[in-house]
């Protein structure tokens, strides 16, 4: 039976499961603009396939449409979908038409694919299509037809257009078409972002690593070396100071340091994921010589989380002992586990191919261009919510530290994204031998770490299910945590959310809602109980470094860096 830790809501853990699949958080009272940035937050996704549909499946959806406008006049939107908050949708006999011919569309154009035979992935790409398609067709999205815009065209006079059209004239020419997410002008790196003191302490043609400056007298002698994604800078975890991972770690006396990769241009279409990790490796090196720790905790997100594993099995085959303890947040390793996500109805070989031949041409893959295909997977919130507020309100994209993180994106080399491409059919994490690093073979069996695992319940990119795979890779006594939010969210989850909650379990059951179902739910945050598992396994207190790097390595510059500034 599901446990509840004391002095909690009294929910099962069990309830965690069922909101991993189907819950949001309950709407408060946050205004449009903090409604749209934090929900926007919550969806940073994937790509954008086409699907064709019948002329025949069309003509039943408008006959199934007509019907319902003269015979299901109770069609309602969903009181959480905010395209239709406004009160003119349910008072307005014409707005309610629309709404309700419009839903009343949209169910039967989906259920009518939903009907098709197809095989399972066909299926799940028109599924997806479909749902992109519907979501454009909103009346909400027509500035004639959204009763807030014209409201606020003829109370501001015409000023609303106006801004609109600036607005949308300036995403044309400087956002590549698509509305802009976040008013960029209000945030820079380095003053009010990834602001935490620090030093880079190494640097070479791949990587930087910051060691930051420690907050308490005492610190643990082993540091904690952390390893972003190389799709984005790598500040997501050192953002404002209220949600900044390293000001929490400083506190605690943890010893972070670092890395910032660089952003490779054309000219390292060649890197692959082996450059990474020889890369990593002597940034490990750094970290253990400046300490003085023999070996080091490591931590490591998304694809930050692949190449750490890749590395942490490197060492495991050289029988090198560099690493204590593992952190994994948001990660996939074994590939097959992801073919019900979003992503899984995009993967076939032939879109693989096309994908590593784009980059190949081209010399990178551009995270800009990642990103446009990442909002088509989630258009009503990242694309038509900021189509609506920008254009048809006239008003500014929101002022979102985590949003203007997910805006600063990254290139990755095109034999890197060929390498990360390959393992969705090689998934060498599950097969050992499948890949090799420097001539040397990977096999996770080799790899004996206490690990911490994080997932998200409303995770789209990475579902928490595949993270649960994860743990299980790095045996059954790892540690999972189940974080109550998306992707990004789960992660930047600090204490003091008075809605955070999280459900932890060791990963010991091959069926997730299994161990969901017998896991225990603690309210608050998991940073808590990470910091603990943390403290514990970072050796001795000893003074506070009076300064950065050693003989050695001597200090190259002030934080954040070199690298995140590179365009």
């Amino acid at each position: 039976m599901a446990k509840t830790t004391k002095g909690g809501a009294g929910k099962p853990a069990g309830e965690g499961a069922e909101a991993a699949k189907t819950g949001k958080p309950a709407k408060d009272e946050r205004t449009l603009l903090e409604q749209i940035a934090d929900e926007a937050a919550e969806n940073t996704l994937a790509l954008n396939p086409l699907v064709g549909m019948r002329a025949e499946d069309l003509m039943s959806a408008a006959g199934t449409v007509m019907k319902a406008l003269v015979s299901q006049s109770e069609i309602a939107a969903d009181p959480k979908d905010r395209r239709f908050a406004d009160p003119a949708w349910k008072t307005s006999g014409l707005h309610k038409a629309l709404m309700q011919s419009y839903m009343a569309w949209g169910k039967a154009v989906t259920d009518t694919v939903a009907k098709t035979d197809l095989p399972e992935k066909d299926a799940a790409r028109a599924r997806l299509v479909t749902s992109i398609f519907v979501d454009t067709m909103a009346p909400s999205n027509n500035p004639m037809l959204n009763p807030t815009a014209v409201k606020t065209l003829i109370d501001s006079g015409g000023k609303s257009a106006v801004a609109g059209l600036k607005n949308f004239l300036d995403d044309m020419t400087k956002n590549g078409g698509l509305p802009s997410s976040v008013d960029a002008s209000k945030f820079k790196v380095g003053e009010n972002l990834a602001n935490t003191p620090g030093t880079v302490v190494f640097r070479n043609d791949v990587l930087e690593l910051v060691h930051y400056t420690a907050s308490t007298e005492k610190v643990y002698q082993r540091p904690l070396l952390v390893v972003p994604p190389q799709i984005n800078k790598y500040y997501s975890v050192d953002l404002s100071p209220d949600k900044s991972m390293i000001k929490f770690l400083l506190a605690n006396g943890i010893q972070p340091y670092c890395v910032s990769w660089r952003n490779p241009t054309a000219a390292q279409r060649d890197w692959g994921l082996d450059t990474y990790i020889l890369a990593l490796d002597e940034a490990c090196d750094a970290a253990r010589a400046i300490t003085g720790s023999d070996t080091v905790n490591i931590m490591g997100s998304c694809s930050g989380g692949i190449t750490l594993s890749t590395y942490v099995a490197w060492l495991a085959a050289r029988k090198q002992e560099k690493i204590n303890a593992v952190i994994l947040a948001v990660c996939v390793l074994n590939t097959m586990a992801q073919t019900d996500s979003d992503f899984g109805a995009l993967v076939t070989p032939e879109t693989v191919m096309a994908a590593k031949q784009a980059s190949k041409l081209r010399g990178v893959l551009d995270g800009q261009e990642m990103a446009k295909m990442f909002a088509w997977m989630r258009p009503n919130d990242l694309i038509w919510n900021y189509w609506v507020n920008n254009y048809l309100l006239g008003n500014q994209p929101p002022a979102f530290d985590v949003l203007y993180w997910n805006a600063d994106t990254t290139r990755l080399p095109a034999r890197l994204h060929g390498d990360f491409l390959d393992l969705i059919f090689t998934n060498p994490f599950m097969n050992g031998g499948k890949m090799s690093i420097d001539g040397t073979p990977i096999d996770m069996k080799k790899v004996k770490h206490e690990t911490y695992v994080i997932g998200g319940t409303t995770d789209h990119i990475t579902p928490w299910k595949a993270g649960y795979e994860t743990a299980r890779i790095y045996g059954d006594k790892t540690t999972f945590i189940l974080s109550n939010s998306g992707h990004l969210q789960s992660l930047l989850n600090p204490p003091g959310n008075p809605k955070a909650w999280y459900v932890k379990g060791t990963a010991k059951g091959a069926d997730a809602d299994a161990w969901a179902a017998g896991a225990t739910k603690h309210e608050g945050s998991w940073w808590l109980d990470w910091i603990a598992f943390l403290k514990e396994r970072s050796g001795d207190e000893i003074p506070a470094p009076a300064k950065p790097g050693n003989a050695k390595y001597k200090p190259l510059g002030p934080a954040p860096g070199t690298y995140v500034f590179e365009p």
